[in-house]
């Protein structure tokens, strides 16, 4: 054989190796464009057929863009119905308003059953109260009916190091109450008049919703939580039960055809760590479970502003 007959041959298989890998190259090219356009648009191909949406909320409730916008979209879908998962132990007053008003809004459009996992309190319950009907658990906590407004008061440390705040202001009530100063009874007043207001809201909401009034709203409106084989005898839940039984409710009552499958339906956007998330997860270690909660919610994408106000929210 010629040294011209081994260029050939090493030339031929050079070439057999190079277009192997180019094809190799290829193919795996063409499974990964497969595999996110699936992962794209699988759950929208989903969701474009007939079915009964899921949609979750849980956690610190603020009222948050993203999960209006959910609610609005799952509305304009072809989701025969909506199963509203809640697991929240509330958050501020303004996002639970928020949050009940865009689900009887989706209520309107489609019929909705809202299922208690762990906890439905507060704001929490609130959202509940948003949708036809409520399913919990036996051992499901639902209700604390009521508000708070919480803030430190730092007066005794700061005169302990010897530190005092001075503050102008044009008028007794202005940006109180302050935690560099003691309440006095009219910021007192002022504060409890903003509760009281927010409570009989909240009030008003159990009495239209739940058909509750007199001795009945009383017993349920003085902040105790309740489990869920008590809330269903006090009227603050329809059913004790989990997803199966509100699925048969929507095929038995609401004519949702049977055997429809369950698509869960997210906010955009994924949640975000970072400082928040980060110091919710020490606040969580060193035992102070409320910070937790309201660092948690910061880490959800809430601006600083949806920390603030009076709070709809139950912590043990």
């Amino acid at each position: 054989m010629t040294a011209e007959s081994d260029y050939l041959l090493d030339r031929r298989r050079l070439t057999r190796r190079v277009t192997f890998w180019r094809v190799a190259a290829f193919l795996v090219a063409l499974v990964a464009i497969v595999g996110t356009a699936l992962a794209v648009a699988g759950p929208r191909l989903g969701t474009a057929q007939s079915h009964i949406a899921r949609v979750d909320i849980s956690g610190f409730i603020s009222g948050d863009e993203k999960t209006l916008d959910l609610l609005k979209s799952v509305g304009k879908s072809n989701a025969k119905a909506v199963i509203v998962q809640i697991d929240s132990p509330g958050g501020t007053v303004t996002g639970a308003e928020l949050l009940f008003h865009a689900l009887r809004e989706l209520s309107a459009e489609k019929p909705t059953v809202a299922v208690v996992r762990s906890l439905a309190a507060s704001g929490g319950y609130i959202a509940a109260m948003g949708t036809d009907r409520i399913v919990a658990q036996e051992t499901s906590l639902v209700g604390s009916i009521g508000v708070l407004f919480q803030f430190p008061n730092f007066t005794r440390l700061l005169d302990t190091v010897g530190v005092k705040m001075e503050t102008t202001k044009s008028s007794p009530l202005k940006a109180s109450p302050n935690p560099f100063e003691v309440t006095t009874p009219e910021q007192q007043a002022a504060v409890q008049a903003l509760i009281a207001d927010s409570f009989a809201w909240f009030k008003r909401i159990v009495a239209e919703r739940r058909g509750l009034a007199g001795t009945e709203l009383a017993t349920v409106s003085d902040g105790r939580v309740f489990s869920g084989s008590q809330a269903v005898g006090l009227k603050l839940i329809d059913e004790v039960g989990t997803q199966k039984q509100a699925i048969a409710w929507l095929e038995k009552e609401k004519g949702v055809p049977k055997d429809l499958p369950v698509r869960e339906w997210k906010r955009s956007g994924a949640e975000r760590f970072g400082f928040w998330s980060a110091s919710a997860g020490i606040a969580d270690v060193l035992g102070f479970d409320q910070v937790a909660t309201l660092l948690a919610g910061a880490s959800q994408g809430m601006d600083r502003g949806a920390l603030e106000g009076l709070l709809a929210l139950w912590r043990p």
